[in-house]
């Protein structure tokens, strides 16, 4: 008697899309798990500094930063200084979005734009903004107009860069498509090649918020009478680590809510997009 061994068909496909998502997807999002990794590194920091492994005169226990905080909340004007540090990086990081975003376009919509602008832009990249704060100085002196320039030199490069690359790698079926059913060059940039560089777009923010606060850390250096360097500058003259530890603190708060806000809002604004990210 012969065994009969039915095969049943495999859809291949699905097996591959779940190997591909076994292997390169997070699976389900974990509730907060962006703060996982600050929550971590706090800690290890306390139990570093509970045990004596982290002696202060390295750093500061984060009990004492926390105290070190309310004394500069209640005794000095800590939220003067938060919200002069942030009016700088918001205009510095506005302007070097709008300046960068308007040069992607006019180099990745043309030939002649593109032979315009981005030999300049790569000269740019090439050369540190921090490398030309003296000429700034020269320039404009050392107000806030030195201060907010800087920041928007620094985040104009990526956004410019991320954005043009998006611009740039529009699949070319679009295009073909566009021709053939009829739709105009203004409509198609509109709904077809803008929408399908916004991942670069944002892309380039996520850098240019964290670049943006890398350059207020050091224009803040410059003659500031206000923000959180200029807090951090008069504690070094004083010796107070601990207030040190609180302008260093605050600077990385920003930045990493900034991410974090720039994370979301892509999120939502390309839902329609799967990505790993979901």
């Amino acid at each position: 008697m012969t065994a009969t061994i039915v095969e049943t068909p495999v859809d291949v496909s699905t097996v591959d899309a779940r190997v591909v998502r076994r292997r390169l997807g997070p699976g389900r999002r974990i509730p907060f798990a962006f703060w996982i990794g600050p929550a971590l590194i706090l800690a290890i920091w306390s139990a570093g500094s509970a045990t004596g492994l982290i002696p202060p005169a390295i750093l500061t226990a984060p009990w004492d930063v926390v105290i070190a905080f309310e004394d500069q909340w209640v005794n000095h004007d800590l939220l003067g200084n938060i919200l002069a540090s942030l009016e700088r990086a918001v205009l510095g990081l506005a302007l070097g979005v709008v300046t960068g975003a308007a040069l992607a376009v006019i180099s990745g919509l043309s030939r002649i734009g593109e032979s315009l602008v981005d030999g300049p832009i790569q000269i740019k990249r090439s050369v540190p903004t921090l490398a030309l704060i003296p000429l700034f100085i020269a320039w404009f002196g050392i107000g806030e107009e030195m201060k907010v320039l800087t920041i928007a030199l620094i985040t104009l490069v990526p956004i410019y860069v991320h954005t043009h690359n998006g611009l740039r790698s529009i699949d070319g079926k679009y295009a073909e498509l566009a021709e053939t059913i009829g739709i105009g060059r203004g409509a198609f940039v509109r709904h077809i090649v803008l929408p399908g560089a916004l991942p670069g777009f944002l892309l380039g923010m996520r850098f240019a918020v964290t670049s943006s606060m890398l350059g207020l850390v050091v224009v803040e250096q410059y003659n500031a009478v206000a923000g959180v360097g200029h807090m951090i500058t008069l504690a070094e003259q004083y010796g107070q680590t601990d207030v040190i530890v609180v302008g260093l603190v605050i600077y990385g708060v920003f930045g990493y809510c900034a991410d974090a806000a720039v994370r979301l809002t892509g999120r939502k604004v390309l839902a329609w997009r799967r990505t790993l990210e979901d």
